[in-house]
């Protein structure tokens, strides 16, 4: 429940597509790397969350299932132990294989991790910081992956980073929506709290639309179309108020299932680039 399944792959999959596009092959540092984003590093993520989130949890009646438990007090330093020491193999063992700069991009990757629920930090309680600390989270095993396998930076491959960020960016936003209300009751600041539910789904969905356009700039412009779905599931809510913005749990549950439905096709995709480069 703590470490969240039905999101693994989104931290996991970035990292394997990026190493095995760059390197060509599925290697022992693949798997180990590939395990460490499944596993580890998403119960570090979502284990923090859930023990500094406790109070606020109580209040948010969406907690207490696929997006998030509630996690009773007494299991809390068994989860930070686990999180923390699950963590530290994997690192050591990956720190041997990358240079400064990939070890520097998985420091980077940790910090954000911790800093966006760890007391004191709160980066998820500072309006706009908590959207591009989050997007981090699924981006930087992207580049870890890349900085790891040492691949050449193209225009191109610039292009979907960043369009990956922004859609990151939009996808938390969208996300911070449904909170609005349970989060002001509890104190908690977030880009939806400051902005209001109406601005920030705009800007989910500009930002969703600018991710799409990105992709014009890539080897596969038409992979910009995979913005569509997203469009979609976020238009309904564009003229929802702060008082409605609950109802936009419904599209947030779509978007965790239309994660998948995106990742399929973007496999299809990358197929298709491993084939065009066999002779």
């Amino acid at each position: 429940m703590t470490s969240r399944p039905v999101s693994w792959v989104n931290t996991a999959y970035p990292f394997a597509a990026a190493y095995f596009l760059a390197t060509q092959r599925i290697d022992w540092v693949f798997v180990v790397g590939t395990f460490f984003f499944l596993i580890p590093y998403n119960l570090l993520m979502y284990g923090i969350n859930d023990v500094f989130d406790y109070e606020s949890d109580l209040l948010n009646a969406r907690k207490g299932g696929v997006e998030g438990a509630v996690l009773d007090r007494r299991h809390h330093r068994f989860v930070l132990w686990a999180s923390v020491l699950s963590v530290v193999p994997f690192l050591a063992v990956l720190a041997t294989q990358g240079d400064l700069l990939a070890n520097g991009v998985m420091a980077v990757s940790l910090f954000a991790v911790i800093a966006y629920s760890a007391p004191h930090l709160r980066f998820k309680e500072r309006p706009f910081l908590d959207s591009l600390t989050s997007s981090t989270h699924f981006v930087s095993p992207a580049l870890y992956g890349l900085v790891l396998a040492q691949a050449h930076f193209s225009v191109g491959m610039w292009a979907v980073l960043l369009a990956f960020f922004i859609w990151g960016v939009a996808s938390h936003a969208f996300g911070a929506v449904q909170d609005i209300v349970p989060d002001r009751e509890a104190g908690i600041g977030s880009i939806g709290t400051v902005l209001g539910a109406r601005a920030t789904v705009w800007i989910a969905f500009s930002a969703y639309l600018i991710a799409g356009v990105l992709m014009l700039w890539t080897s596969v412009p038409l992979a910009g179309l995979l913005v569509l779905p997203y469009l979609a599931n976020v238009a309904p809510f564009l003229r929802v108020t702060d008082t409605t913005s609950a109802q936009a749990n419904a599209g947030w549950k779509r978007f965790l299932w239309l994660n998948y439905l995106t990742g399929f096709l973007v496999t299809m995709t990358l197929i298709w680039l491993v084939l065009q480069r066999i002779p």
